[in-house]
């Protein structure tokens, strides 16, 4: 298929290059770099958290519903 493309200068005179010391046409390079770049990148696996719990035991003086206080027991200020 015939189509018409603007590129970069010095993108097409490295392509140029390309082909000439490689002994292609401008077209093969062009379309190999395509092919090359549209190939099917494999789909990575999602991340998995590997969540680990801890037993314990709630220390004196701790509220879970009070923020601020938990917050200030934290920081050791009481």
């Amino acid at each position: 298929m015939r189509t018409t493309l603007d590129l970069n200068d010095e993108l097409l005179r490295a392509a140029k290059r390309r082909a000439a010391d490689s002994g292609m046409s401008l077209k093969q390079v062009v379309e190999e770099a395509l092919r090359s770049h549209m190939k099917e990148v494999p789909r990575q696996t999602g991340y998995r958290l590997q969540w680990r719990t801890e037993c314990g035991r709630l220390q004196p003086g701790v509220r879970l519903d009070d923020r601020d206080a938990l917050f200030d027991l934290m920081d050791g200020r009481n």
